[in-house]
């Protein structure tokens, strides 16, 4: 795995970048078409100007200089992918590639990449409407990195839009896509505002890109027989604020596989957890507008809530979540990034939890636009320590709408769904000593994340 580290802000690129309010589009790729991703690159037709095609699943194009000038402290990228002859539900995603200065072209798996969205396309049949799916994503802390100062004197950035397709389901199941290799179409642009200017303050760590995550493997998990990750990294310097980027998913086609069943997910940063996390939606009906072609996974009318939730990991036509996991400030040195999926099985040395992760953080500042104190001063947990009873209480305008607390091993040792109280207690003499995490559901749907000491 390669790993680079960037000062951002050691250097100055000589940039001057005008402070502006207005609202900007840069459009990066307006309809590429991909093709089959198992056969060799197509050379015809040719790709947009500008743009390489490095596969058949892969487009890349280097921001302009004036494109870079005009972000703002706002950012959000926009995707459309439209049906060509794949009706499938695949996977895709959007990396920033940091070239050398000046080359003119890349190997992908040369250069240092983070991968900052993931998507996953609908079963779409090309002659039925809607036949393109839309996904957005809100990245402020993106445009930090493309105005930073030192990191475009050091770099060109790339963006790169990739979906792996292949047509041959669709070479008999779709009227027009026989004996074709076209897959989809692919448009992706960023709309940002605010004002502008070169940044020096941030520091980047780009920590894993796409790493195989699973326990079968010696190279995707810690210890073969356990679905464990551990990341290794050195910060440079104290940052006043610091988050982890990180994207995980589980689709996957193996009948009845692991990426099938819901999984519970916990993170440790330096040996504590941080965050608990199960993938999948409440619900995939929201997307049915999208599959177009029949399928196994959507059938012919709509499914509960709890139907959904007992299978699906992921929604076609969905995007996959970037969890960004606050840290707030970070010393300086070496810091440990830690994923544990404990009840994961892979049965039959088969399936896959793709992994991509990367460090940013700020020197002075906050990181983000939003300030993640005030979400988590809405409440207030105590005693900390605690003996005997923990107490949660609503301060600010959220609402308590369920409480799970996890021991330091990531094992759910408390769990009350159904909270309709602004202050909610409960007893803590049966736990044993050490550090919980606290983990509180909004009616509001946001989640809230507490640490706690039990005596």
């Amino acid at each position: 795995m390669k790993k680079f580290l960037l000062f951002l802000g050691l250097l100055f690129c000589g940039l001057h970048f005008a402070a502006s309010a207005q609202t900007t589009t840069i459009k990066v790729f307006d309809t590429v078409l991909y093709f089959d991703g198992y056969a060799n690159r197509v050379d015809t037709p040719l790709p947009p100007p500008g743009v390489i095609r490095h596969r058949n699943d892969l487009y890349a194009r280097k921001l302009s200089t004036q494109e870079l000038q005009s972000i703002g402290n706002t950012l959000t990228m926009n995707i459309t992918i439209k049906a060509a002859c794949d009706n499938y539900d695949r996977i895709g995603n959007v990396n920033i590639a940091f070239v050398p200065k000046g080359d003119t072209t890349y190997s992908p798996d040369s250069v240092s990449r983070i991968e900052i969205g993931r998507y996953i396309t609908p079963f779409m049949n090309k002659n039925v409407s809607p036949k393109q799916v839309p996904y957005t994503y809100t990245m402020d802390n993106v445009a930090y990195l493309l105005r930073d100062a030192a990191l475009n004197a050091a770099y060109d950035i790339w963006v790169e839009l990739e979906l792996f397709g292949v047509p041959y389901a669709a070479n008999t199941q779709v009227a027009g896509c026989a004996g074709r290799n076209d897959v989809f179409y692919g448009s992706l642009e960023f709309v940002t505002s605010g004002p502008t200017g070169s940044q020096d303050n941030n520091v980047l760590i780009p920590i894993a890109f796409k790493e195989s995550f699973n326990n079968y493997n010696a190279n995707a998990t810690d210890t073969v027989g356990k679905t464990t990750r551990t990341f290794t990294f050195d910060v440079p310097e104290n940052l006043t604020d610091a988050s982890f980027f990180l994207i995980t998913s589980n689709h996957g086609a193996n009948s009845g596989g692991e990426e099938y069943i819901r999984r519970n997910h916990f993170v440790y940063y330096d040996g504590s957890l941080i965050h608990t996390y199960k993938p999948g939606r409440t619900s995939c009906e929201p997307f049915r507008q999208y599959n177009t072609q029949g399928n196994g996974i959507y059938g012919s009318s709509p499914k509960s809530d709890a139907t959904w939730q007992s299978f699906s990991n992921w929604c076609p036509g969905d995007k996959i979540d970037i969890r960004v996991l606050n840290l707030g400030p970070v010393t300086a040195g070496t810091h440990k990034f830690m994923i544990n999926v404990p009840a994961a099985t892979f049965a039959g040395g088969q399936g896959n939890f793709p992994l991509s992760l990367y460090f940013q953080g700020k020197t002075s500042g906050m990181l983000s636009t939003k300030d993640a104190q005030i979400t988590k001063s809405s409440f207030s947990v105590y005693p900390n320590p605690a003996q005997g009873a923990v107490t949660v209480e609503q301060k600010g305008n959220l609402s308590i709408k369920g409480i799970r607390v996890y021991d330091a091993l990531g094992r759910n040792v408390f769990t009350n769904a159904q909270i309709n109280h602004p202050k909610f207690s409960f007893a803590t003499t049966d736990y044993a000593s050490g550090l919980y995490l606290i983990h509180i559901e909004t009616k509001e749907g946001t989640v809230i994340e507490k640490l706690q000491v039990i005596k």
